[in-house]
């Protein structure tokens, strides 16, 4: 039986409907002529989200994502360092001795998956630095993501792959050449590591990574490019920065630029926060209609769960697996 089917047959009620109802209505935005842009808050990366996602942008089920820092390297830390990771299957026991012990043995713990300090955070800063320090002679200023497409780029990084590369969502996203945003790119493992090197003069100027304004401009510019062609559907996993950063676009074209726009053409979100108006990551889809970001008759669908469970069962049944 396929996951779309078993999903059909069996999950007929409260979140599980509604994870086959965001499903369709994915489908039925794409079928429309529409485009979907996924944010990525937590550590999806790390949950490997990758598996699912990638083969989603390869079969231009996405188009566009914004996601944390965390989730952007993290993916790359798996795809180098796989091998060298940790699982810690009774990680919610852990005594703060234990947790000791493991960051002594250079491993930083994400719930029950330990990422290598050496292998993984360490090999990237060498590399990250090369394509920083190259940027910074020609004083080329980029986001976040193209350092990271330009290190996808080098053939000697990619000897050090130990995962199958299709399971990377970040190499599947490159391939497909799709803008990744990322707000607040200085509270991730290498942004704290570019920062240390500007202080310590390996690197001329903080300048060499484009700021969040210029984010929030580079987004409005794609929305402004993709939006009169194709309804965008807005499919948010988690809260937080990822999610709450990208959705302002529409009111900020619409209220303070003074330019007509579509509003999203659809809305999904993955969370376990307590609804809650007044709270981004836990607001009921309704609130944002009063911020012009979305309408009364968007498709809007809320799932009460996990999202490292729900996200790839969905992402399997658009891919009508």
């Amino acid at each position: 039986m396929s996951i779309k089917r078993f999903m059909q047959e069996n999950f007929k009620h409260f979140n599980a409907a509604v994870c086959v109802d965001a499903a369709e209505g994915w489908n039925k935005l794409l079928d429309g002529g529409g485009k979907m842009f996924v944010t990525l808050a937590g550590a999806m990366s790390t949950a490997e989200l990758g598996i699912s996602l990638a083969e989603m942008i390869r079969q231009d089920k996405v188009h566009a994502i914004c996601c944390t820092g965390a989730n952007l390297e993290e993916d790359i830390f798996n795809l180098v360092a796989h091998n060298h990771y940790k699982r810690i299957p009774n990680y919610r026991t852990l005594k703060a001795e234990e947790e000791l012990a493991l960051r002594d043995e250079g491993f930083n713990r994400v719930t029950d998956t330990c990422i290598p300090e050496e292998e993984a955070i360490r090999r990237m800063e060498r590399a990250a630095m090369q394509v920083w320090q190259d940027a910074d002679s020609k004083g080329t200023r980029m986001f976040p993501y193209q350092f990271f497409y330009a290190l996808l780029d080098s053939k000697d990084f990619s000897k050090n792959y130990q995962i199958d590369p299709k399971n990377s969502w970040v190499l599947a996203a490159k391939e497909k050449s799709l803008p990744i945003f990322v707000p607040g790119w200085e509270d991730s493992t290498l942004g704290n590591i570019f920062v240390a090197r500007v202080m310590t003069g390996k690197l001329k100027s903080m300048q060499l990574i484009k700021s969040g304004l210029e984010l929030m401009a580079e987004i409005v510019a794609w929305y402004r490019e993709v939006s009169p062609r194709h309804p965008i559907g807005f499919f948010q996993i988690g809260g937080g920065i990822a999610g709450d950063f990208p959705i302002c676009v529409v009111p900020l074209i619409q209220q303070d630029l003074l330019e007509d726009c579509r509003l999203w053409a659809y809305f999904a979100q993955i969370s376990d926060s307590t609804t809650s108006f007044g709270s981004y990551s836990g607001a009921h889809p309704n609130e944002k209609i009063s911020w012009g970001k979305l309408d009364v008759d968007t498709p809007s669908f809320i799932i009460e769960s996990d999202a490292s469970i729900v996200a790839p069962l969905i992402f399997n049944y658009v891919l009508g697996r």
